[in-house]
């Protein structure tokens, strides 16, 4: 991915900078297709999980990766925060967060989220190496991505929603029936776009991270991938 384009998609005057590149072949693990619970993709047929594994969780930063984030932290700034909503992959989420009945002006998307982080604060924080690595992933891309303990995480992972009276580890109540949920064979692990289950998520002992980039209708399958090998490959270094 070139340091030159303008983010969320690498949208420059040519276009998203990703589109009909190959990927590189050196994945940890490569990624796979979650599952969908037919109730979902019934309603959302553009709705999607794709996962991968890799070594590390979340430890300080190094000098490098925290020197890619206050680069592309001079690369995005007000105007490219403005024209967001332009680019196809932001819209793409913003488009179904009012199909499940969230307003991204109130709520806002996960990328739009990082960029009004990035005009609050003045650039990207580094906070930890996947946190960090997971904003670079996220900017250049424009696709959601999460990222959970690789061992405290029950099989394949996937999208479906909550059950009747289904409890969601760190909430004193049950989640509302219905809820769209990242899970994995045996609980819910998130809250789609939202909070991860305590426990469950990447923290500084976690010997190695799943990651999920999440799709939606209108975000090509290469751009998932994409992210998540930017994402990995952060990571790792």
């Amino acid at each position: 991915m070139s340091s030159s384009g303008g983010g969320a998609g690498g949208a420059g005057a040519h276009g998203p900078e990703w589109e009909g590149a190959a990927l590189p072949p050196d994945w940890e693990a490569a990624p796979e297709p979650g599952w969908v619970d037919p109730s979902l993709s019934g309603e959302f047929p553009g709705l999607k999980l794709l996962a991968t594994e890799v070594a590390g969780g979340a430890g300080r930063s190094p000098a490098a990766l925290k020197e890619r984030l206050r680069i592309l932290s001079d690369r995005f700034g007000g105007a490219q925060a403005v024209n967001l909503r332009q680019q196809p992959i932001p819209w793409a989420y913003r488009v179904f967060f009012r199909h499940i009945g969230l307003d991204p002006d109130a709520t806002p998307t996960p990328i739009e989220q990082l960029a009004l982080d990035r005009m609050h604060d003045g650039r990207f924080r580094s906070r930890n190496r996947v946190h960090d690595a997971l904003v670079i992933a996220m900017v250049e891309v424009g696709v959601a991505i999460e990222a959970f303990d690789g061992d405290r995480v029950e099989g394949r992972i996937g999208l479906r929603l909550s059950r009747e009276g289904e409890r969601f580890e760190g909430r004193t109540s049950p989640l509302p029936r219905g809820t769209i949920v990242i899970a994995d064979e045996l609980r819910p692990l998130a809250i789609l776009f939202g909070r991860v289950a305590e426990g469950r998520e990447v923290g500084s002992r976690t010997a190695r991270s799943t990651l999920a980039a999440i799709g939606v209708e209108g975000v090509p399958d290469v751009a998932l991938e994409e992210g998540l090998w930017i994402a990995g490959s952060a990571i790792r270094a």
